[in-house]
């Protein structure tokens, strides 16, 4: 779907249950959560948008934005939508924008997950990112979204070769990036603090994180979480899967889907996904 007040793209299902909203990563897209949409229950509306910059979203009108100006087109698109309130699910840059959206508007968040944390690296909009990170911009415009893709892709895969559908997926919304969105998101990525930001979020947090994740591994999880606890004065839940890397929904969407309702308070029922019981 388009909505033509906002310019944001999202893929949709409705239900007569709760709204469950999914942030896709930074070289991601709204059809990276495609499976977890299948497995999760009918009764509840899902929304996996394409963030600004993204999927034929309209982009950002700042050059180098912050997760809060991510925050509120999602609000605005929540609000066109006129869906109040939500489950809100994150997964890597989306986790910043995840947060971000808490923190400005905690009464539209009933519960905030938190997959494969990006932390941010706290850069002072217009100066020098570190180096690891500007290179995605310079690499990008120099390779082309589809050799960036191939050369990127495997590592936000555990054990790639043994998972050809799964690294063809990921690679694939990877090519699709428009580069002039995606360096946006990498200037956001490089001025987050997801960590400060955590110590101000108010709504129930749980955090997932793939066990042999390379590129968020649960270290930065543990962080993340022993963050919102300084804040909240309370443990904050924390899934780990096993055999699953960064693209942790898109390599086990199942056990992803469990994870999510458990955290979210929905309850765990039998999950079909593909025509089997699991």
């Amino acid at each position: 779907m388009t909505d033509d007040t906002t310019g944001i793209t999202a893929r949709t299902r409705d239900g007569d249950g709760p709204v469950v909203v999914l942030l896709h990563g930074i070289g991601s897209r709204a059809e990276s959560f495609a499976q977890v949409m299948q497995a999760m229950p009918p009764d509840i509306r899902l929304i996996a948008w394409n963030a600004p910059g993204y999927g034929c979203s309209r982009a950002l009108p700042a050059d180098w934005p912050l997760p809060a100006d991510y925050a509120t087109a999602l609000a605005a698109f929540l609000a066109a939508q006129g869906i109040d309130r939500v489950i809100l699910v994150g997964h890597s840059l989306g986790t910043l924008i995840a947060v971000a959206f808490a923190r400005l508007y905690p009464q539209r968040v009933s519960q905030l997950v938190l997959a494969a944390s990006a932390l941010g690296y706290g850069v002072v909009p217009g100066a020098p990112m570190p180096a690891a990170v500007a290179a995605r911009i310079t690499d990008l415009n120099a390779e082309g979204p589809a050799a960036f893709a191939r050369a990127r892709a495997p590592r936000l895969v555990w054990q790639p070769h043994a998972h050809p559908d799964v690294l063809r997926a990921v690679e694939a919304g990877m090519a699709a990036v428009d580069p002039a969105g995606y360096a946006q998101a990498v200037r956001m990525l490089a001025s987050g603090d997801l960590c400060a930001c955590l110590r101000q979020v108010s709504v129930p947090t749980a955090f997932i994180v793939g066990a042999q994740d390379a590129v968020t591994p649960p270290e930065q999880t543990a962080k993340a979480a022993a963050a919102l606890a300084e804040g909240q004065g309370r443990p904050a839940p924390v899934i780990t899967l096993p055999d699953a890397g960064h693209a942790l929904h898109q390599q086990q969407p199942e056990a992803f889907v469990r994870a999510l309702l458990q955290l979210a308070g929905l309850g765990i029922p039998t999950i079909q996904h593909e025509g089997h019981h699991v």
